[in-house]
């Protein structure tokens, strides 16, 4: 019953807010003005994401005071995203070294996995495989790595808000099949909160995400992958298989240009998804693939694993193989044209 009037209250609070927000960038001249390294021609407003952000902190908080859903995940959560989101703000508003950004977001990281519990044991390929303290500091640098994709693979109008929604919502599918319901309440907060950005973010775009909102949903979602994993150990594979678009462009484009010796904190324009859009001259075919790869591809896999009794393991390399195909096929990490 409160998701009837919380999941549309969500989402037309994101809608206003970035209304809002696209007022205040223009009047602040906070502009993403185009350059060599840009995939759009038409100076655009930049921050939209804090509406995301702003959005999924007082849904958290309102769970709280009604006493809905763990506190522990929601006080991981929203103590993590709002770092991240913070350090993403004042980046978009000045600069701050690379090296500090990424002292802060394993803050954030640690913020996150000790609220959470670390890492659970996980089933790999049938043998159940508890890592340890191993395990903790792997899934720190997973939580960082998926918040600075997230931040590489929000380059184009709409792609990494369509990715948001996709996964959430399958996600919230797989725990509703599943029996577990009262898990889908977070993911499907977060869908609204990024569709109602999402009307303003749409190909063309009228004001992008920024790194405040790209890095917040980065790590929002790598914090739910965690959680589902202390529900159901299957269910991190499922949010791994989920959010296979964005971890196998980002992940294959970065080996490339380490391979090649490339300065990889430096902007480019070398992800699949970039030769995409400029191969078809259009944001909005590259966009709409995605929904259709989460929808039509990896979500039946992921419901293989959460409910066919698919290995987990052998679920992710079977969903990610067309992936890194694709990622191949559209020139992924080579030098730019």
């Amino acid at each position: 019953m409160m998701l009837l009037w919380a999941l549309p209250a969500a989402l037309l609070l994101s809608l206003l807010m970035t209304a809002v927000l696209r007022r205040y960038a223009l009047a602040r001249s906070v502009i993403d003005v185009p350059n060599a390294r840009s995939s759009h021609t038409v100076p655009t407003p930049r921050g939209g994401g804090v509406a995301i952000v702003l959005t999924y902190l007082l849904a958290t908080v309102g769970l709280m005071l009604i006493g809905a859903g763990d506190s522990r995940t929601l006080v991981a959560l929203g103590g993590g995203g709002a770092l991240i989101a913070i350090i993403g703000f004042m980046d978009d508003h000045g600069h701050i070294p690379a090296r500090w950004r990424l002292v802060g977001h394993f803050i954030a990281a640690v913020w996150m996995l000790g609220w959470l519990g670390g890492l659970p044991p996980l089933t790999l390929f049938g043998w159940e495989v508890d890592l340890g303290w191993f395990g903790g500091g792997l899934a720190a640098v997973y939580l960082v790595w998926l918040l600075n994709l997230y931040n590489f693979m929000d380059g184009i109008d709409g792609i990494a808000s369509i990715e948001a929604i996709t996964v959430c919502l399958g996600a919230a599918s797989l725990y509703s099949l599943a029996g577990l319901a009262s898990h889908a309440v977070l993911p499907m907060l977060l869908a609204a909160a990024v569709a109602g950005f999402l009307f303003w973010n749409f190909p063309p775009a009228k004001i992008f995400m920024g790194d405040a909102g790209s890095g917040f949903l980065g790590i929002v979602l790598g914090g739910l992958s965690l959680r589902a994993a202390w529900v159901a150990p299957e269910l991190l594979w499922c949010w791994l298989i989920l959010l296979g678009v964005f971890i196998v462009d980002a992940t294959y484009t970065l080996v490339r240009r380490l391979l090649r010796g490339d300065k990889v904190y430096e902007a480019h324009r070398s992800h699949a998804y970039q030769f995409a859009s400029r191969k078809f001259g259009r944001h909005l075919p590259v966009t709409l693939a995605v929904a259709v790869l989460n929808l039509c591809w990896l979500l039946p896999i992921a419901f293989c694993v959460a409910r066919l009794g698919l290995d987990g393991a052998v679920g992710v390399v079977l969903a990610y193989i067309p992936l890194v195909l694709l990622a191949v096929r559209f020139r992924a990490g080579e030098i730019e044209d």
